[in-house]
């Protein structure tokens, strides 16, 4: 390999590689379905990386925005895959946001009831539903 070939890695590979999937074929299908980013651009997903590209990744209703702090192709224990990027602040204080606002709305909808619904129960869930 030569040294440029050394400070390029592929971009699924490297989502893998930082744990962001769990197998290259998810990263790849999330590249295709445009829900990865490089620099703002939408990508393939053998794109080579460098050190300092800013990546932006949709995952459900989260969104990372992080820089690529190092390059690895190979895949390893979570604390050493934290090390291959950063995530900006903005980026870490709207996931912390929009987790605290998912878990408020699904306590409001989580009930204590055990078993079937009761009569009462399902007249309130109709009337809920506007039936």
């Amino acid at each position: 390999m030569s040294n440029d070939d050394e400070s390029r890695v592929r971009l699924d590979k490297w989502l893998w590689a930082a744990r962001f999937y769990k197998t290259r074929a998810l990263a790849a299908e999330a590249i295709a379905g445009g829900k990865v980013q490089v620099n703002g651009d939408r990508v393939k997903r053998a794109k080579p990386l460098q050190e300092g590209d800013e990546i932006r990744i949709r995952q459900g209703p989260y969104e990372h925005l992080i820089v690529v702090r190092a390059l690895s192709d190979r895949r390893g224990p979570a604390v050493q895959a934290a090390t291959l990027y950063q995530e900006r602040p903005e980026s870490l204080a709207a996931r912390e946001a929009m987790a605290l606002q998912l878990k408020s709305v699904h306590a409001a909808f989580v009930t204590d009831i055990k078993g079937r619904p009761t009569k009462r129960d399902r007249r309130e869930m109709e009337r809920l539903k506007g039936k």
